[in-house]
Formats: C-alpha cells, structure tokens, sequence
C-alpha cells in the first residue's frame, strides 16, 4: 500500500490539475477509493485553490477594466506626435552615433578590417592549382599535344593536322 502511496503522492498533483492520462486517472482514482491520507492531501490541494481564487476573484469584481483602458487609451491621444520631418531627421541623424567615444575605434576597425578583406575577393586563382605535365610532339603529318593533370588522372590530347594550314593562319 506504501509503494501505491508514493506513486499516487507523485501523481495527485497531476490529477487536480487534471492533467494525467486516462490510465493514471484510473489508477489515482482506484487508490483514492481506499486511502483516506491521499484523499486528505487531494482535499487540502482543493481547500488552497478556494483560499488562493477567493481573493483574486474579489478584486476582479472589484476592478473596474474599461476605466483602465479608457485611461490608457487617452493617455496614447495625448501623447504629441513628432512631424513627419522630425521622425526622418531622427533616422537620418548619425551625430549621436559619433558623439560616444566608444563607436571610433569600432568605426575604425570596421574600415581596416574592409580594406583587408577587399583584396582577397579580387585575387585571381588558378583554376587548377595542381602539378600537371604538357608534352608536345612535332612530326611531319601531325603534331600531338597532351595535357596530364597529375592528381586528377586527367589527359587531355589534341591533335593537329597539317601544321602547314595552322601556320599560314597564324
């Protein structure tokens, strides 16, 4: 009965709140049927919740909303709104940004660090930066030229006929 007790102690709260599942509500309400200390506990969680909505629901009653919001809403119709002219003189306005020490040296840093950073975004890279070999064979009928990219297992061969024509063009 005591291992069923501290179960249910762990679960009763769960149960008042009513946010237990269907199997722990049967088994909370089997114990309960006969265990007047877990029934004793579920009662004083019942007699706090009157203790503790009792006042709230007085000063509920009391309070009067609409008087609120209408103090609220009259006091934002009184507020003086800036022109137009003012509020984009407020965004444009970039002297009080300067007018704080601390904004130079981040000011500063930000432009060093652009200068650094701008060159190496106009830096022209190899497309391939690998170790490859060219080999190029002249003979009478045909010249022969082959391109061999070492790491990529790549060749390239290209074949030239009549090297008479290619010079006479170039």
């Amino acid at each position: 009965m005591k291992d069923s007790c501290s179960v249910v102690s762990k679960l009763l709260e769960k149960y008042f709140d009513q946010e237990v599942t269907e199997q722990e509500r049967s088994f909370v309400e089997i114990h309960l049927q006969g265990c007047t200390a877990c029934q004793d506990s579920l009662k004083s969680m019942e007699k706090l919740r009157v203790l503790v909505k009792a006042p709230l629901d007085e000063a509920v009653q009391e309070e009067t909303f609409p008087w609120v919001w209408e103090k609220v809403e009259r006091g934002i119709r009184q507020q003086e709104r800036p022109t137009f002219w003012e509020t984009l003189r407020s965004w444009v306005d970039i002297t009080p940004l300067f007018r704080r020490s601390v904004w130079i040296p981040a000011v500063a840093a930000a432009v060093i660090l652009i200068l650094v950073t701008i060159p190496l975004f106009f830096k022209k890279t190899p497309s391939y930066s690998e170790p490859s070999v060219i080999e190029y064979v002249e003979s009478q009928t045909y010249n022969v030229m082959v391109y061999d990219l070492e790491k990529a297992k790549v060749t390239l061969i290209w074949l030239f006929e009549e090297p008479e024509e290619e010079a006479a063009t170039i």
